[in-house]
């Protein structure tokens, strides 16, 4: 897969901003998702354009794309106001803008990016520590040959 450096660990106060990175170099539509939840959509963009048919409440108004218009093709995703209940593993999918979708709008392919959110209570640590900072390597560049090759997988 994509992911060989295996999945990012963001950890983050609860309270804070954390923002999930992640950079492409193709024009896409973007996924994230969490799949232990029903629905399983944090944010989903076609087009450029937010689509909150399928969004988790939970997320509602609390999430966003840092490069809004993708001009820069970042992808993160910042998930404002931190709490325990968003301790989870958060999947990125991407394909290229115009493709066929199926019904849902869920791009059926594996994760190109997972990160699993850490959210520390005030005063508590979490197993690799309490930090105000938000830690992850540096968001990964996928260029557009091998993003194709990935959409062309069967």
């Amino acid at each position: 897969g994509f992911d060989d450096v295996g999945p990012i660990v963001v950890t983050v106060e609860a309270g804070d901003d954390a923002i999930l990175p992640f950079k492409t170099k193709s024009s896409i539509t973007v996924e994230w998702s969490r799949p232990d939840l029903e629905p399983e959509y944090v944010l989903l963009t076609i087009d450029g354009h937010l689509d909150p048919t399928y969004q988790h409440p939970s997320f509602k108004d609390r999430v966003e794309l840092v490069d809004r218009d993708l001009k820069d093709r970042d992808v993160s995703l910042t998930l404002k106001n931190v709490s325990s209940i968003d301790n989870g593993t958060y999947e990125c999918r991407v394909k290229p803008d115009g493709s066929r979708r199926k019904k849902r709008a869920n791009i059926d392919s594996e994760p190109i990016r997972t990160i699993r959110l850490q959210v520390t209570e005030d005063g508590n640590s979490s197993p690799v520590g309490r930090s105000n900072v938000i830690h992850y390597f540096s968001p990964a560049v996928l260029s557009a040959d091998i993003l194709q090759k990935a959409f062309n997988r069967k």
